[in-house]
């Protein structure tokens, strides 16, 4: 995406280097770029969507999981089956597991009835009346009162507020009795009747448990294999669009060339004084900037070696297009040094470290003057000579 924004950047440089002609033909150059550059921001959001879920994936499972293959391997991501029907066959799995636990309530309710028609049930049927009995101290030994009324309530709430399961109904029938057991004396009746129910269900609920344990590992399978397959279709997603990603920016770098190529032909010429400006304006850059510079020559001179120790930059050698890459980019890049040079007058600081960086460009400002003198020299004895 940085390469592709470059390049947009070169053609909104280059458009003050177009000779003067027909103003309609420069404003559909600019309407054209401008559509580029509209393109390049949607398929910037585009990578950042894939770039972010990649990075979000690789911190939740490791590199080597069953998902990471769908990315590698096209056949098997044709076979995974879209976002949507993944979605659809959650919802599927989630409505048949809602049923199942209808079931088991049901069977849970039945348990209870048995144990509220129970003679000495009648104490624990409705909340404690604290203040009726005067039981002032009440709560302060019990934290959470329960009572079966309350029970049967939830039980059959609508809202939404009701039990999700049966263990949270276990967990309150066993607070009804124990919460009586716990505030009442051990020998007192209401203690011995909570204490010989609870006992009773007790045995109806282990009765009743391993169909609770089995629904329990189901859903929890169910719902691990509905995770992973989420991912991977999730991941089959990012994948095609990596792929068409790929494609259209291909496609854009494509449409990039022939602007610039189009744009070269209506741009006046480079001269010969241009040229020799031009590399005495390379040598003034810093050694960061003048790396810079030269992969911008090699981009369109696969054979040019920019990082070579001896560079041979033959400036008549250069096409148009990458001459005047080179013009914009050297103008900037002095124009953003001589700002910072300013700066660093000013305050006076880290000379040491300042003056190695001035011996550091010296020479290399020195090897590429060397070598555009030298290509020169090369050119315009073989002019004499013919």
């Amino acid at each position: 995406m940085e390469a592709v924004n470059a390049s947009v950047l070169d053609f909104r440089n280059m458009e003050s280097g177009m000779a003067d002609g027909n103003a309609t033909e420069l404003g559909d150059f600019k309407s054209r770029v401008d559509e580029i550059f509209s393109k390049v921001d949607k398929l910037e959001q585009r990578v950042n969507e894939v770039e972010q879920f990649y990075l979000t994936s690789s911190k939740k499972q490791p590199s080597n999981s069953k998902s990471s293959s769908v990315v590698k391997d096209k056949d098997k991501e044709k076979s995974v089956p879209s976002i949507k029907k993944q979605q659809q066959e959650a919802a599927r799995r989630e409505a048949a597991a809602s049923k199942r636990m209808q079931e088991l309530m049901r069977q849970m309710g039945t348990i209870i009835r048995q144990i509220t028609r129970d003679k000495w049930a009648w104490p624990f049927m409705q909340p404690v009346d604290v203040e009726g009995l005067g039981l002032h101290d009440y709560y302060e030994v019990i934290d959470r009162p329960m009572d079966f009324s309350t029970i049967k309530n939830q039980m059959e709430a609508k809202d939404g507020t009701g039990y999700k399961n049966v263990q949270d109904i276990c967990a309150d029938v066993r607070l009804v009795f124990s919460n009586a057991m716990k505030y009442n004396d051990e020998n007192s009746d209401v203690h011995v009747m909570a204490k010989t129910l609870l006992a009773k269900f007790e045995e109806k609920w282990h009765q009743l448990l391993p169909k609770v344990t089995e629904e329990e590992k189901k859903r929890e399978k169910d719902e691990a294999e509905a995770q992973s397959n989420m991912q991977l279709a999730q991941e089959a997603a990012h994948a095609k669009m990596t792929r068409d990603l790929s494609n259209e920016l291909y496609e854009l770098d494509v449409h990039l060339e022939e602007l610039r190529e189009l744009l070269v032909q209506k741009c006046r010429k480079i001269s010969t004084e241009d040229k020799r400006k031009l590399g005495a304006a390379l040598t003034r850059l810093s050694p960061e900037d003048l790396s810079k510079a030269l992969e911008i020559v090699a981009q369109n001179n696969p054979s040019f070696q920019a990082t070579a120790d001896e560079v041979d930059l033959d400036m008549d050698a250069q096409s148009e297009s990458t001459l005047w890459r080179l013009k914009f980019f050297v103008k900037d890049a002095l124009e953003v040094q001589g700002k910072s040079s300013s700066i660093d007058g000013d305050n006076d600081i880290n000379s040491d470290k300042a003056a190695a960086n001035t011996a550091t460009n010296s020479k290399r400002r020195k090897e590429i003057s060397n070598a555009i003198t030298k290509t020169a020299k090369k050119r315009s004895k073989k002019n004499l000579s013919s």
